[in-house]
Parts: structure tokens; sequence; C-alpha cells
């Protein structure tokens, strides 16, 4: 389906429709990672592009998936009904943002394209998560949508179950979102496993589309979205991976403040105090402020503290432990322009479209340079934006771990990524949850899972 189109790097290639809607949202045209990003996987080729917050990377991948299914509808293909295109993201909150990301893209497109005279196929995308209601979830398997945006674990379940399994058949595109983020951990491990066991399930091996936040060594990025073995690899060893990296540097306004007061090995009450009233006067000269904190303890309290400095209605806290419909209350209010500040842990340090973040606040230090430079991004998420942060350490430990992540940032360094080898307990669940959903012959079981890099050396 996509091989149809082999030159994107323009407008030219992409069907009218989309064309004209693209130029009329976006007159200043395509960013570098799209532009270098659409060639190649409309070529069909696995693609991992790298760029920083704002780059336009979640467009990047889906509109060519977009245009191509309008024109395998042009030429009297079947698209209704049929998953074409499922996307994964980290987080259940971003998965119902980009759900709501990409419904606004297709209804205008449509409206665009029945301004000139065109009938465009409904394309329809769902959300498959933890917070999925039943109902919603069978309603899906008889009537599945052409995107289906889901979560790493969601997917894993997808996979395993037998009604769900047949809902893969049709997939032709894998896009994994901020890939980066689940690339240090067993959850990577996790979900290059269950990337193999869905490709199986397909009846073509499907292209893979990674978004990521620039990481070094690229390549292990890469590695960890395409699999291994031979075909998956280049001749002289490299994954079989078109890489788009247009960089992650940009321009900056981060600094350091600091309390009055020493620091010592301890914050004392008094040091947060003043560290709480210089956010509050951040939040007051801002129209949105995000406060990242690295506990959900921490998220409540320093909530409940801002409120009484800014008032209960101008102030939210959003961490993994809330109930779905709060999260969403607070998530929707956060879209909407409706908050001064909100707290949160990494449960919202991903996402494409948040609201309209002004200045961003970390207290403590974040422990890494990428995590850091993803929190401030969430701020002047536009092209062209500035992000603005500002680095609150609370202990002398800190301060100095968060002078060196400073001086890292102004320097272009990144943390080098180092995905787990061989972790047992993952593989031990995926052989039991495949083997429950179909019958193997040991060796071509233990053939699919070495196909996925953390295994690959077994």
């Amino acid at each position: 389906m996509l091989k149809s189109l082999v030159q994107m790097s323009d407008m030219r290639a992409f069907h009218p429709a989309v064309r004209a809607w693209f130029e009329r949202r976006f007159p200043e045209g395509p960013t570098p990672a799209q532009s270098e990003g659409w060639p190649e996987i409309a070529a069909g080729r696995n693609t991992l592009i790298a760029a920083p917050t704002g780059s336009g990377k979640t467009l990047a991948g889906f509109l060519v998936c977009i245009d191509a299914l309008y024109r395998a509808a042009g030429r009297g293909e079947e698209v209704a009904g049929r998953t074409q295109v499922v996307y994964v993201s980290p987080l259940k909150a971003l998965a119902v943002d980009v759900q709501q990301n990409l419904e606004t893209p297709l209804r205008e497109i449509a409206e665009v394209a029945a301004e000139m005279g065109m009938t465009l196929p409904t394309l329809r995308a769902e959300v498959r998560t933890g917070d999925t209601t039943q109902s919603t979830r069978a309603a899906m398997l008889k009537r599945p949508p052409n995107f289906l945006v889901t979560t790493p674990e969601s997917l894993y379940l997808l996979v395993t179950a037998q009604r769900s399994r047949a809902l893969l058949t049709t997939v032709t595109t894998i896009i994994v979102d901020e890939i980066h983020a689940v690339a240090r951990d067993k959850r990577g491990s996790h979900l290059a496993v269950t990337l193999e066991r869905l490709e199986r399930l397909c009846a073509q091996p499907p292209v893979r589309i990674g978004l990521s936040a620039t990481q070094r060594p690229i390549e292990t990025v890469a590695r960890l979205l395409v699999g291994a073995g031979p075909t998956r690899s280049t001749p002289d060893g490299g994954p079989r991976c078109a890489i788009v990296d247009v960089g992650h540097r940009r321009a900056l306004d981060v600094a350091i403040e600091l309390p009055s007061g020493e620091l010592e090995a301890v914050a004392s009450r008094e040091q947060l105090g003043e560290v709480l009233d210089a956010i509050a006067g951040h939040v007051r000269a801002h129209r949105t402020t995000l406060v990242f904190v690295n506990t959900r303890r921490m998220a409540e309290r320093v909530a409940h503290l801002l409120a009484e400095r800014l008032g209960d209605d101008a102030v939210a806290a959003h961490h993994g432990s809330l109930s779905r419909d709060r999260r969403q209350r607070v998530e929707s209010q956060l879209r909407a322009g409706e908050l001064r500040a909100l707290v949160a842990t990494a449960s919202l340090e991903l996402g494409i479209d948040i609201g309209p973040i002004e200045m961003v606040c970390q207290i403590a230090s974040p422990r890494s340079i990428a995590t850091f430079l993803q929190r401030v991004g969430r701020s002047g998420h536009s092209r062209g934006g500035t992000p603005k942060g500002r680095l609150y350490p609370m202990t002398r430990d800190e301060l100095v771990e968060c002078t060196a992540l400073l001086a890292g940032v102004r320097s272009g360094a990144l943390d080098a990524v180092h995905p787990p080898q061989l972790p047992l307990d993952i593989l031990a669940q995926q052989i039991i949850a495949e083997c429950a959903a179909d019958s193997w012959r040991e060796d071509d079981l233990f053939e699919l899972m070495r196909k996925a890099a953390p295994y690959r050396q077994t």
C-alpha cells in the first residue's frame, strides 16, 4: 500500500485533498522531520525519525498512511472495516491525545475534499487501552478501525487473545511513538517481542515506523525497532532501517534557580516554600505552567501547596494513580487552557498536544538529559517556539547533578541508551502467552523470539 508513493519530500505526490489540507494548516511547509521522513516511509522502508519535541514527528508518520488509504480507496480497494495502521503509544494519555489529533485531520481533510467535489471514504481511529470499556472493545472487534491507537501492554493482550488476533491480520504499518521512552528498560524488551508476534499474524510484514527524541547511539534504537536476523540487517551488520536524524539541538531558555539559603543534604521546609513562591511567580507570569516532580506523593503535596498560593481552581495534579475519570478531566482542562499550573510526574512528560504550555519547572533532578529535554520541550511546543524551563535542585547533591545536566544540555550531550539484554522474565511471559494463543514447534518459537533485538544473541 505504501509503496505507491515514492517521492514525497514536497507535497506534490500527495492526494489533492491531503495536500490542500496540509498547505492550509501549515503554510510554512513541512518540517525537516516530515520532508525527510515521508519518502522513506512511502517507499515501504522501516524508518526511524529522530527529532526534538514539536518537530512534527507524529504527523510525519501518520500523513503518509492517511494518504495511502485514500489512494487505495481511489483504486477501488476496500479500506473500511479493516485495521491497517497500529499506533503504539507508551502512555494512555498520549494514546487518547493522538486519537483526538487523528480525528481532526481526518474530518478536516474530508471537508476539503467535499469543497473540491470529491468523496473520500470515512477513515476511523479507535483507542484500545486499559481504560477502554468492555462494550467499546467488543464493538471494535465487530467493526475494526483503520487506525488502532494502543499501548505496549494492550497490544500484548491483543496479539494473545484469539478474537483480536484476527483483527490484526490486515495491518500494513506499525508506528511506535516515543520509542526512546521504552528503549532503556524491560518495557522495550517486552514490546520488541510483541512486535515480532504481531508481524507473524500479518498477511505481509508491516512497515515499522519509529518516532523518537534524538538518542545516542541512534542505531541502538533502530535495532530495537526493526528486530534482528539476516533480513533485518545490512551487509555491514547495522539495522536495516532508514534513520532520519534531524538533530536534537534547538534554542532553549533554561536555567537553575536556587533558594536564598545554602542547600544542605536534606531540603528544609523553608527552602521548599521559597521554591514554591518562585514557581508561583512564574505561574502568574505565564498562561500555563507545567511543574514536574519525581514521585506521586510529591505531586499531590506540591499541587496542594501551590493551590494555597494560586487558588484551588488554578492548580491540579496528574500522576499514574489517578482514576481514569479524574485523569481525563485534568487533561481536558489542560488542553482547554483552564489550568494555570499542573503538577505532574512522568505520567505527562510525553504527548503531542497537551495545551498552551509556556513554562516548565522541574523540582529536584530529572536524573537524565533526555528526560529534562523531553519535559522542557512540552513548553513552546510549536514550530519556531522556544521551550522555557527552570531547574530547582533541593539538596547539595542535586545541585551538582543539575549543574552537570545543564552543562550537558548546552554542549549538546545526550545520555547513552543501554537496553536490557536477555531479560528472561519477559521472555518467559511472552512464551507462555504465545503458546496459549497457538501451537508451536520449539525450534520455530525459538527463532521467533530471536528476531526481537534483546534476544538476538541467544
